[in-house]
């Protein structure tokens, strides 16, 4: 690993590197907006996979769906900015850190998770739209979202400990 993270010297000495250490407030406030936007996208996320579980059978999933897609979408202006500025703090301390590199993995399984769930089951939703229960691969699709999206919250909350 080490020698990955000799990559990142150039970022680690730039000046943004060097505000997001050396400054009092900035860290905090950056990891703050990270955080507000892990709440908007998880919290989205885990309403639509409770709705596919069975909860609130009497909501579309569909209308479910395209309402709260714009807040997982617009929650991503928040995380990816602020996660980047982290990042850049301790580039070489994150990459050489076996629960960042966890937690990245499961971010892209999530994506493919979801990216399967779209171009897979949610393709017939109309099949099950309302009072109609999700078939068994929708339902593994979300159970499977949210214990990804429990894992990487969980590593966030270790990196401050390892």
């Amino acid at each position: 690993m080490q020698g990955t993270a000799g990559y990142f010297g150039w970022l680690e000495a730039s000046a943004l590197s060097r505000a997001m250490r050396e400054s009092l407030w900035m860290y905090p406030i950056v990891e703050i907006v990270h955080i507000i936007g892990f709440v908007l996208l998880v919290g989205s996320v885990a309403m639509f996979d409770f709705r596919i579980l069975g909860l609130s059978k009497g909501l579309s999933v569909q209308r479910m769906g395209r309402h709260l897609l714009r807040w997982s979408v617009a929650s991503l202006l928040l995380i990816v900015p602020a996660g980047l500025l982290m990042f850049s703090a301790h580039p070489q301390d994150f990459i050489g850190n076996r629960i960042f590199l966890i937690k990245m993995l499961l971010i892209v399984s999530a994506a493919i998770n979801a990216a399967m769930f779209h171009l897979g089951t949610y393709r017939r939703v109309e099949q099950w739209d309302t009072q109609v229960p999700a078939p068994f691969s929708a339902k593994l699709h979300a159970g499977l979202s949210l214990l990804i999206w429990v894992s990487v919250i969980s590593c966030g909350r270790l990196l401050a400990y390892t």
